[in-house]
């Protein structure tokens, strides 16, 4: 395994500029997620560090050596692609074992890494089929199988994922992050899917057109965001956001909305009487018990029950507000629903630069 440090990583099409000076390093064995909306910049900032993209400006260092002009076999780094990518004519040890083969490695020594890789991912039973005859998980497995075989300073998945459905996907996730406790490799994934990258990575980096709005571990991402990009982008379903005006209520922060509801503010927070602010409320926040919290009160819009919960849409201020409740609960179209939300639970963030405060 090694380090991967990227320093004032630039990428430019002419005049048009898609990666502005990303900075970040990632240490030995860790596992990082590069995530954010289409067109932010995350595959191309991996296909720079495997090699697959020119780098523009800046450098990427693999174990501590400048790697800009090497090619994607001499940085000793594996890809696995959102498409497998598999030879159709080829059994699923031979494509485990081809890039094994292209470096001249002896027939015995490639059957005895196939063997290897094939009993981490459970292949052991599929080595003589070929890629027709497998499932799409199968065949995620043998394209992560191909890569682990190798023995790879650094692990790169772009979106491995994407092509399978829901069930599958929390299957391979599993896999995936047994996979990299097992082997300890560094490993870049870039994910559209905040889900994804909060249950496999160590830390997340939040990208939006070309530029890092955040890193951090899942909770420190999901307890503090930096910004309301980051806010609204981690935690399923959307954090709600709602403009108020901050005032005093006692010598508690507190911030009115438009129709006149209140709702307090945690001590510590950067503000003052007459700020214009945007509040943040997580759907889970927001109880149905509302003696420990502000008073949030609505005609519900939407009903979306999930099983063990249910998804309140409801009407406040003007504006449509989610909140998680028990299944159990009986809501029903039309009915007013009361929730309270604790202070310290409510973000609150500059309404201009949007900022946390």
């Amino acid at each position: 395994m090694a380090s991967v440090e990227l320093s004032h990583i630039r990428k430019t099409y002419g005049a048009l500029e898609v990666i502005h000076g990303v900075s970040l390093s990632i240490t030995e064995g860790e596992f990082i997620a590069l995530v954010g909306p289409s067109g932010c910049g995350k595959s191309t900032l991996l296909r720079m560090i495997a090699g697959l993209e020119d780098i523009s400006d800046g450098e990427v260092l693999i174990g501590g050596n400048v790697v800009n002009s090497l090619t994607p076999r001499e940085r000793n780094i594996a890809m696995v692609f959102q498409s497998y990518a598999l030879y159709p004519h080829m059994t699923v040890a031979e494509n485990m074992g081809f890039n094994l083969k292209l470096s001249g490695v002896a027939k015995p020594e490639i059957k005895k890494l196939v063997g290897e890789a094939a009993r981490m991912l459970a292949l052991e039973d599929l080595l003589d089929r070929k890629p027709s005859q497998l499932s799409g998980g199968q065949r995620q497995r043998v394209a992560m199988g191909r890569a682990i075989v190798r023995n790879p300073a650094v692990f790169l998945f772009d979106e491995p994922l994407s092509n399978l459905d829901a069930k599958l996907r929390v299957q391979m996730r599993t896999e995936i992050k047994t996979l990299h406790q097992k082997v300890g490799t560094t490993s870049v994934y870039v994910t559209h899917d905040q889900i994804e990258a909060m249950t496999l990575a160590d830390r997340i980096v939040v990208l939006n057109a070309g530029r890092v709005e955040q890193v951090g571990t899942p909770l420190e991402l999901y307890r503090s965001p930096a910004n309301l990009f980051v806010a609204g982008f981690i935690g399923s379903p959307a954090m709600n956001f709602l403009d108020a005006t901050v005032e005093g209520n006692g010598g508690l922060p507190a911030a009115r909305l438009s129709d006149g509801t209140s709702i307090r503010i945690a001590a510590g927070r950067r503000v003052e009487p007459g700020k214009r602010v945007r509040l943040g409320i997580r759907p889970e926040h927001i109880l149905v018990d509302t003696s420990g919290g502000s008073l949030m009160r609505g005609e519900t819009i939407v009903v979306e029950p999930t099983g063990a919960q249910t998804h309140v849409v409801f009407s406040l201020s003007g504006e449509p507000i989610t909140a998680v409740v028990d299944g159990g609960y009986p809501a029903r179209h039309g009915m007013t629903f009361e929730g309270g939300v604790p202070a310290e639970q409510v973000h609150v963030f500059d309404r201009e630069s949007g900022m946390a405060l």
